[in-house]
């Protein structure tokens, strides 16, 4: 390769010719690569919005928090937004760089540490204490209930 994230692969030798086998092994990668960025941008969290501030549709990737894309038709947004990602991905792909795991293949543990003022706690333990549950199924019964 010329430089580092060049995508052209030179398989001919000194007269000019590749061997047989090369190339398909060559077309096999590409369609593993190809394969590779379809699935991770398919698994992206996707949302499209409305901007007042631009009378447009607003396409976004919840695992690209920095990019977006304007268009008319909130279809043409998503289709806009996909592509971009997509270009991202394989930009990322070519310089060797990390992508980003989509939010839904991710693992979560049911696990987090949530800080608040000392006067929430109270008024939290206390609330628990009467209805004879502990704080924690206290807190996660008040987060599944009010959208969390």
């Amino acid at each position: 390769m010329p430089w580092p994230g060049e995508p052209r692969v030179n398989i001919q030798n000194i007269a000019g010719r590749a061997r047989p086998y090369q190339v398909p092994r060559v077309l096999m990668a590409l369609d593993r690569r190809e394969a590779k960025i379809s699935k991770a941008i398919d698994h992206y969290t996707y949302r499209i919005t409305w901007s007042e501030e631009e009378h447009e549709h607003l396409g976004l990737c919840t695992e690209f928090p920095g990019l977006s894309w304007l268009e008319k038709a909130p279809e043409k947004a998503l289709a806009g937004i996909r592509k971009l990602v997509r270009q991202t991905v394989e930009y990322l792909v070519m310089q060797n760089k990390t992508v980003p795991q989509a939010i839904a293949m991710r693992s979560c543990s049911g696990k987090f540490l949530g800080r608040v003022p000392p006067e929430t706690h109270c008024r939290l333990a206390m609330q628990a204490a009467e209805s004879g549950v502990s704080l924690n199924r206290l807190v996660s019964s008040k987060l599944a209930h009010n959208g969390g």
